[in-house]
């Protein structure tokens, strides 16, 4: 007998077993389309993405709207329904504060009915078994026995009354309340996709981790933040330098010392040592005050000293992998010492703010022996912070560079293309690689490079940072990444990054029937696309290609707000189509 059919008969011991499962299966198929949700570019920005996940980004309050004739129900209100539905605690805090004792118990009273009747209107498209599964322990029993009896026999509303009233003895009746409402939360969202970037320039990224790893059922797809952090935890110094540098340019530091408890007091006294504020290097703070000067003035030393180091760093790896064909970007060894002055395309730049005290300058790209102990002894830190591992291990074990999903294709970024329409080819270890092969093996570098976090400049760790920048990247999109021109060039003409030709071809239903094609996927599939604001207010639509491409951005990031003109998009896809 194969491996196969013994594993089968350990779950199915009989045949009537086997049977069994086999209708359950069959019947599951018939019921309604369970509701996905797909979100994308989270950046940190935690109170943003929990209000959209606990309100089902208004589904339920537009569920509620079929449920119950809102005119009949006079003595509640929706939006204060609703409310309780999304935030019970807080809620239900409020209204004991603020309401009698005899008109807050008749207020709780009233409550459980309703949230019964939702339960129950939302689990109608669930089997039993799944709906079960979503009831906490502690209250599992109750809440089926008042699921059963809610609508179905008159004469047992003493019984349920008797319930109720019992549990307000028992001063559990909140709880309850709480309980309906997280559940009805969960049951609103069957699968949820979060199509990339959950890092970036927001404070709570480890929150909204947090709070995803407590999801039931959904995948993501990986973002260049993303693979940033994975990168620093995978044993990249580059990605992990860059990733420092971009929390002090956000005032995010805490989320590395205080969240993740990554000791950066060499960095800051190093960054102290040989730095002093400059104004190219002044902390955005997207609309924060902050009360400390000296704070500011910290962050801005931090962000001087771990961009020298990112680019010094950048140099060497652009060194020792001439095949990703990036010299024209080893620019801390172009600069010209001597006056501080950088030539770009055949025009001579005077540098602003350069702090080249660290730098040799017959050798640029060198590390002092005290950068090469401070980066070994952060590499450290980072590898070993428990909660970030945490954190990085969710990502890899929910994560993929891409999915194909009900006939839908998912992913953060873009296939690089020719303006043509041809993929763009990457060529490495004497292979080329292009379209969906080229995701796949940045895939498989990107996790060989997890699986052996004790090495610091192979390929495979390297692969990682190109995912960062590099013009060939499905996830940066660009030519080039002008860090080193933003901050130390007045000229921004030199700031420019052009996009991959993707970008303009995926309004084009041809090119995306191809790109569904090289998927495996139908040519009435569709792609939802994580990564880019929509201009709106210049005229963008999220819907391209005759509705085959579905450009979701979230907007969460307050500083992108002012380009798109919204907070951003995201998706629905139910039984009664995509919206």
């Amino acid at each position: 007998m194969s491996n196969f059919y013994k594993l089968l008969k350990e779950k199915f011991p009989r045949k009537e077993d086997i049977v069994t499962e086999m209708i359950n299966l069959e019947a599951i198929c018939q019921l309604p389309k369970g509701t996905e949700y797909f979100i994308s570019d989270l950046h940190g920005e935690y109170d943003a993405v929990d209000y959209l996940l606990r309100t089902g980004a208004g589904s339920i309050r537009a569920k509620l709207l079929d449920c119950f004739d809102w005119q009949k129900i006079v003595a509640v209100d929706l939006d204060d329904f609703c409310i309780l539905l999304y935030y019970p605690k807080e809620k239900l805090a409020f209204d004991k504060m603020n309401l009698s004792v005899s008109a807050y118990k008749t207020k709780l009273w009233e409550m459980i009915p309703l949230q019964i009747q939702v339960l129950k209107y939302f689990s109608s498209k669930y089997t039993k078994s799944k709906v079960r599964k979503q009831l906490p322990g502690k209250f599992a029993y109750i809440i089926e026995e008042l699921l059963a009896e809610i609508d179905r026999n008159p004469e047992k509303k003493s019984y349920f009354d008797t319930i109720i009233e019992k549990l307000f003895e028992l001063d559990q009746v909140e709880d309850l309340i709480i309980v309906l409402s997280q559940t009805i939360q969960v049951l609103i969202i069957d699968h949820l996709h979060v199509v990339g970037d959950i890092y970036d320039r927001g404070r709570y990224p480890d929150r909204i981790l947090n709070r995803l790893m407590a999801f039931p059922n959904l995948d993501i797809q990986w973002g260049n933040h993303d693979v940033t952090w994975m990168g620093a935890a995978s044993g990249s110094y580059l990605c992990m330098v860059n990733v420092i540098r971009i929390a002090a340019r956000y005032n995010n530091i805490t989320l590395i010392e205080d969240r993740y408890g990554i000791n950066l007091r060499r960095l800051v006294d190093y960054s102290r040592r040989y730095y002093e504020p400059l104004p190219s290097f002044a902390p955005i703070l997207d609309g924060e005050e902050m009360t400390h000067p000296d704070e500011l003035d910290l962050l801005n030393m931090i962000q001087q000293a771990t961009a020298i180091l990112q680019f010094k760093l950048e140099a060497q790896l652009i060194d020792r992998r001439p095949e990703f064909q990036m010299h024209n970007r080893q620019l801390i060894n172009q600069v010209n010492y001597k006056d501080l002055s950088i030539s770009i395309k055949g025009v001579v730049h005077q540098l602003k703010d350069f702090n080249s005290r660290c730098i040799d300058s017959k050798n640029p790209s060198r590390l002092t022996s005290e950068e090469e102990e401070l980066l070994q002894q952060l590499m450290i830190a980072f590898q070993t912070s428990e909660s970030l591992k945490k954190h990085i291990d969710f990502l890899f074990e929910k994560g993929s560079m891409y999915l194909t999903y009900n006939d839908n294709l998912l992913f953060h970024g873009c296939i690089p293309m020719h303006s043509n329409g041809d993929f763009k080819s990457f060529k490495i270890a004497g292979k080329t690689y292009g379209g969906r092969d080229l995701l796949d093996l940045f895939e498989s570098q990107i996790r060989l490079a997890y699986a052996r976090p004790e090495k610091h400049d192979d390929l495979a760790t390297d692969i990682v940072w190109y995912l960062w920048c590099g013009e060939n990247s499905s996830l940066f999109g660009k030519n080039a990444m002008t860090t080193f021109e933003r901050y130390y060039v007045s000229d921004k003409v030199t700031h420019q990054e052009r996009k991959n030709p993707y970008f303009k071809l995926r309004d084009k239903d041809d090119i995306c029937t191809a790109l569904l094609q090289e998927f495996d996927l139908p040519k009435f599939g569709h792609i939802v696309n994580g990564h880019t604001p929509v201009k709106e207010k210049n005229g963008e639509q999220p819907i391209k290609a005759n509705g085959k491409m579905l450009v979701i951005d979230g907007g969460f990031a307050k500083g992108y707000q002012k380009n798109t003109g919204l907070a951003g998009y995201t998706l629905i896809y139910n039984s009664y189509g995509i919206q």
